[in-house]
């Protein structure tokens, strides 16, 4: 078996002090909210506890789908950084961007550098989709986090994303394909306004196929579906690794995921934060994929 954990959205704080010249611009909202309201919705101890919780279950890998950030400070990505190492080596974590890690225009060169290690392919060349091969489970990670307009939060992939990620799917069509994406890339665990161009994915993943797909940015727990040329693919998403919210559905969860990949099988399990601050399972789950 190998093991992927999965979690997404940790929204790490406290936030840096913005000079105030950082703040004209759609960081001036995003801050705002982050005072009122959004500081007291993550909490780095609950993080901290599933971080632990994860790593006494071994992971092989660890599938991280963005929204480390929260407004796109240059002073976040280095703090992104540091938490990113505690998840394991770099070889061994993948990370594929949000929308709050590619906040504005002016932050993609610091998150292109300092998420570097863990975006990086086999290859060792930095861009998306990257592709990582590991015991016959193929991860390719793809970034919809775009910067956009104050009060828009809507991802895009684009069609030379979209072309290198078909070629990737052809080349590792024997493999258990697992794609990484901060979006929603269907109806349901968020708005499917969100992605753009998921109609455009869709077709992709209809022609070529894949195994999994991971997503997180509507920071609850759902299961959907694509579909794929020889049968449905599951699509997960899983709530923000930070929550404490006063929903226990929406509390801070990650997914374990055991692949065989010679049985073409697959174990899902949700490990979630309780009222007293453990983590435990809530939903297992066992899936077949078609050959």
């Amino acid at each position: 078996m190998f093991r992927i954990a999965h979690l997404s959205d940790p929204h790490i704080g406290p936030l840096p002090r913005p000079k105030w010249r950082e703040l004209l611009s759609k960081r001036a909202t995003g801050y705002l909210n982050w005072r009122r309201g959004r500081s007291r919705a993550h909490d780095m101890d609950a993080l901290a506890a599933l971080v632990a919780d994860m790593r006494e279950h071994r992971p092989d890998h660890v599938a991280m789908t963005g929204d480390i950030c929260n407004i796109g400070l240059p002073a976040e990505y280095p703090l992104a950084a540091q938490w990113l190492a505690t998840l394991g080596a770099p070889r061994d974590v993948s990370v594929a961007p949000g929308n709050h890690d590619a906040y504005m225009r002016s932050s993609l060169p610091h998150m292109m550098r300092d998420f570097g290690p863990w975006t990086r392919g086999d290859d060792g060349e930095q861009g998306f989709p990257f592709l990582r091969r590991r015991d016959g489970v193929a991860i390719i990670g793809l970034r919809s986090g775009v910067p956009t307009l104050p009060f828009v939060a809507s991802g895009k992939l684009g069609s030379d994303q979209l072309g290198r990620l078909a070629a990737m799917l052809r080349a590792t069509r024997d493999d258990m394909r697992v794609l990484l994406i901060h979006h929603p890339p269907v109806d349901g665990g968020g708005d499917i306004r969100n992605l753009r161009d998921h109609r455009a994915l869709a077709e992709v993943v209809r022609e070529e196929g894949a195994e999994l797909v991971l997503h997180g940015h509507s920071h609850s727990i759902s299961r959907k579906c694509l579909t794929g040329p020889k049968g449905l693919v599951p699509v997960l998403g899983i709530c923000s690794a930070s929550s404490i919210g006063r929903n226990p559905r929406r509390r801070a969860a990650y997914y374990l995921i055991d692949i065989d990949p010679s049985s073409r099988k697959m174990m899902l399990a949700v490990r979630q934060l309780d009222k007293n601050g453990q983590f435990h399972q809530v939903a297992a789950a066992a899936v077949t994929c078609a050959r």
